[in-house]
């Protein structure tokens, strides 16, 4: 979380990875929305602000409703396998990808608790892609930074040394263009 807000009031480069977006999260809920008990019931259940919290109910892709509690067996309740999210247009992502709907690699119990969107879209923060029932955020960005941008999945499991996954070229152009002392752009 230190590391979100470093990067978000020094105007550098972040990219946030699963664990990422649960940081610049808990970091816009606590420092700009006024909320210090956010956290991730992951760390702490019982915490005042659940931010990101363990998902109890979601649709599959063949339509089915699958449905799980803190004292499930979690061995088998991962959010896991290629998934389609939404990007929103506008936005960061859409313009690193370049496409209106990607679907990417996930693995993870923990979302986004949606009792919270309204909060952090009041602090500035966007969210820049969702599933596609729109229940799930995927991505998270500040527009008002000059690369700032956090996602659910794990955009390294589709990313190759020949074939750089947009997320990666993007941040490694913005971070090169930080260190270069030239503007960044959304790359």
């Amino acid at each position: 979380m230190q590391t979100s807000q470093f990067a978000r009031e020094h105007n550098i480069p972040y990219f946030g990875i699963c664990c990422g977006i649960k940081a610049a999260v808990v970091d816009v809920l606590r420092h700009l929305c006024g909320l210090p008990g956010a956290k991730t019931t992951e760390i702490d259940r019982d915490c005042a602000d659940p931010a990101i919290a363990l998902i109890t109910e979601w649709r599959t892709a063949s339509g089915e409703i699958e449905r799980r509690s803190a004292d499930s067996d979690l061995g088998g309740t991962m959010r896991l396998g290629l998934q389609e999210c939404r990007l929103k247009p506008g936005t960061l992502a859409h313009r690193l990808y370049g496409k209106d709907v990607v679907a990417e690699r996930h693995r993870h119990r923990y979302e986004f608790n949606n009792a919270y969107r309204e909060a952090v879209e009041n602090a500035g923060m966007t969210i820049s892609a969702q599933s596609m029932d729109g229940l799930l955020v995927e991505m998270v960005e500040l527009p008002d930074h000059p690369w700032f941008l956090a996602c659910q999945a794990h955009p390294e499991f589709l990313s190759t040394p020949r074939y750089g996954h947009p997320l990666f070229s993007g941040f490694i152009a913005a971070a090169r263009l930080k260190k270069s002392g030239l503007p960044i752009q959304g790359s």
